[in-house]
């Protein structure tokens, strides 16, 4: 019996969440003209990079991913692209695009091209 009850409390304290995170990278540039890069990654297994560089309209356009790690282990992982057409995010974790959302951005696509613009 007490086999087990050690044995669950380490199950439990090996479970905790880390609070206590140390950064293990860092590494960023900014050109001042609107192209940059940062890259870091901490102890408890969140990951992040991002790319921008200048848009056409004049924001910034960026592209990255994210990482982090799922209370069973699983490693989430998101690349996206943010621009002149939106932000558009890709994972395995997230559900596909229902068929009416897809005509409706495809609906907008036509209007864009016609010009119309809806403020």
């Amino acid at each position: 019996m007490k086999l087990l009850v050690l044995a669950c409390l380490l199950a439990v304290a090996a479970a905790r969440p880390e609070k206590d995170s140390v950064i293990l990278k860092d590494e960023r540039s900014d050109s001042g003209d609107g192209n940059f890069y940062y890259s870091f990654e901490t102890s408890n297994g969140i990951e992040k990079t991002k790319t921008g560089t200048p848009g056409s309209a004049g924001q910034s356009n960026m592209d990255g991913s994210f990482s982090f790690t799922l209370p069973d282990g699983t490693i989430a992982t998101f690349t996206y692209v943010a621009d002149e057409s939106g932000y558009r995010v890709e994972s395995p974790l997230l559900p596909p695009v229902p068929e009416y959302v897809r005509k409706q951005i495809a609906f907008a696509e036509e209007e864009r091209a016609r010009g119309i613009v809806h403020k």
